[in-house]
């Protein structure tokens, strides 16, 4: 195994955050459905979608657009508190969460700005 970026702890600290929020935001499906009366299908489709590109986002984290492209994922699930309030909250917390290891990243010099 290569000790380029996958043994980078930024990196795995961004892969970590992006895990648990595919966890979280799954958990919202079953919410949405079955204690705010949101469609099935939208509230899969969406979530699920979201879940899916968390973990899709995490294992790409080696290439340079991956963090970009996890900052854009962290809107758009804080969009999701529309469908499920809580989740305005929840995205708040992850999106902290991201930009404080995408800082940590910058002053330790292991993420390089976009």
């Amino acid at each position: 195994m290569s000790r380029g970026s996958a043994a980078n702890p930024v990196r795995r600290l961004l892969a970590t955050v992006l895990g648990c929020e595919a966890i979280v935001i799954a958990l919202a499906v079953p919410v949405a459905v079955a204690v705010l009366d949101v469609d099935g299908a939208t509230a899969g489709a969406v979530c699920g979608g979201l879940a899916v590109a968390c973990l899709l986002l995490a294992g790409l984290l080696r290439f340079p657009w991956a963090v970009a492209a996890g900052t854009v994922l962290q809107v758009l699930i804080v969009a999701t508190g529309f469908m499920v309030p809580a989740m305005f909250f929840l995205g708040v917390v992850f999106g902290a969460l991201w930009g404080t290891a995408i800082w940590m990243g910058r002053k330790a010099g292991s993420v390089q700005p976009r």
